[in-house]
């Protein structure tokens, strides 16, 4: 059975559905975010030296990092979640699939710690403004006229992503961007998407 050590309020969420879609038998092994620092409990490193989620644990095998996680899953396990290996839409899934967690994820989490810091800074903050409307507008430009990033159907490119489009919903930002939340509104339609968001919920 694969475990998936699971931090409160982090990019876990995104393995939950993934394993739900998949249609895997799987634990969750849940830890808590420290109340005043909100890092995560010391607890993690006996799992993994970084001390980070997700990561899970499948036949002995230690995975860490969700990009390197959705991918030997699907591989493994659903590779009706991806296009077909040779494809120019593999290609262009295994863009969005690490774009998620380059690009489209650091200046979105710098934002974040610039507004948490509270302090003023001398380029942080131009900086990272100035990438997150880039990539987030390219993000944007790329799903004008489709339902999902890839083939029009979903794919692990999305359940990736999702968790982009759930940073900018929660910090009130995706009413900007029409794409994107028409996108945010459609992935929230497969059920096991909602069951993900349940087991979340369940664990803190």
């Amino acid at each position: 059975m694969i475990t998936l050590h699971h931090l409160n309020k982090s990019r876990s969420k995104r393995i939950i559905w993934l394993l739900e879609e998949l249609g895997l038998e799987y634990e969750v092994k849940p830890y808590l975010r420290d109340s005043i620092t909100f890092l995560a409990p010391p607890e993690l490193k006996a799992v993994h030296p970084l001390g980070k989620s997700p990561v899970i644990e499948d036949n002995g095998i230690v995975i860490a990092e969700s990009g390197a996680i959705t991918e030997y899953l699907i591989q493994t396990y659903g590779e009706n979640l991806a296009p077909k290996l040779g494809t120019a839409a593999y290609v262009e899934y295994l863009q969005w699939l690490h774009f998620a967690e380059s690009s489209a994820i650091l200046p979105l989490l710098l934002k974040m710690f610039v507004a948490k810091d509270g302090a003023k800074t001398n380029f942080l903050e131009g900086y990272a403004d100035g990438e997150a409307e880039k990539v987030i507008g390219y993000f944007e430009q790329r799903l004008e006229g489709k339902t999902y990033l890839v083939e029009e159907r979903l794919t692990g490119a999305d359940i990736m992503m999702s968790f982009i489009a759930e940073i900018l919903q929660n910090n009130g930002m995706i009413g900007h961007y029409p794409n994107i939340q028409r996108y945010q509104v459609q992935l929230a339609t497969h059920d096991k998407f909602g069951k993900a968001d349940q087991i979340e919920h369940q664990f803190g």
